[in-house]
């Protein structure tokens, strides 16, 4: 079963305490940041698929329309 996205978050954030210690050796920081770096790809990708299934109801002339989610004007 996949982590939720706070768990990958959280996961991420415990790496970044990790390595900005300065206590791993070369060999285990560049595992920690490959490591990071794939959790933080696989959060882009839950955010990004998230942003596409977002839409706004908004009325217009009496009637209900879909609109897609622009972050542009917010």
């Amino acid at each position: 079963m996949s982590k939720s996205f706070e768990e990958q978050m959280e996961q991420l954030e415990e790496i970044v305490g990790e390595l900005e210690k300065g206590d791993l050796s070369l060999e285990d920081s560049v595992k920690k940041f490959e490591e990071g770096i794939k959790i933080s790809n696989e959060c882009n990708k839950t955010l990004e698929e998230a942003e596409k299934k977002i839409t706004i109801l908004v009325n217009k002339n009496g009637e209900m329309k879909e609109e897609d989610f622009n972050t542009e004007n917010n």
